[in-house]
């Protein structure tokens, strides 16, 4: 589900927040595609981000995920994450919207239907993460077989998480 939804039923945000305050052992990664909306569905209490709460915004292409990006950076949060999942295109100048982000999944598009990822942008935005030093977690390439066209990015699986913040 996408958390800051606009069609939700009434006092669900509200609900899920009382059930991650009632479970501080959990981590919660919440992503949304409406990262506008991010700030107005936080908690009163919020201040600097719980503890057990991830923020992330999805970032498929540059278009609309880099508008994403700025919006997430505005917002406190103890870990900050994109999902560039199904990523569309390669995100050419992203090295300027990395800073301040915590962690980065990268993963192509599966299921009927589904758009093809170019390796090669996978290994682009890998290669930017590491020289800024964030974490990847490298999902699949996507695609309708069974592995989802595997997990590994020049041969090398990429599962690393992030450093959480204290």
């Amino acid at each position: 589900m996408d958390w800051c939804d606009k069609d939700a039923p009434e006092g669900a945000i509200h609900d899920l927040f009382e059930l991650i305050k009632a479970t501080p052992m959990i981590d919660w990664q919440l992503l949304t595609k409406r990262a506008t909306r991010i700030m107005e569905c936080l908690p009163d209490d919020w201040g600097s981000g719980y503890k057990n709460v991830w923020l992330g915004v999805t970032v498929e292409d540059m278009e609309y995920g880099y508008k994403r990006i700025d919006e997430l950076k505005k917002i406190p949060a103890k870990v900050k994450f994109l999902s560039a999942e199904p990523l569309l295109e390669n995100l050419v100048d992203v090295d300027n919207k990395l800073d301040g982000i915590d962690w980065v999944i990268i993963g192509g598009e599966s299921g009927s239907g589904c758009r093809e990822m170019n390796p090669e942008w996978a290994e682009s935005l890998l290669m930017r993460c590491r020289l800024m030093n964030i974490p990847v977690w490298f999902k699949q390439y996507g695609g309708n077989t069974r592995d989802k066209g595997g997990c590994l990015i020049g041969g090398v699986e990429c599962k690393q998480w992030p450093i959480r913040a204290a």
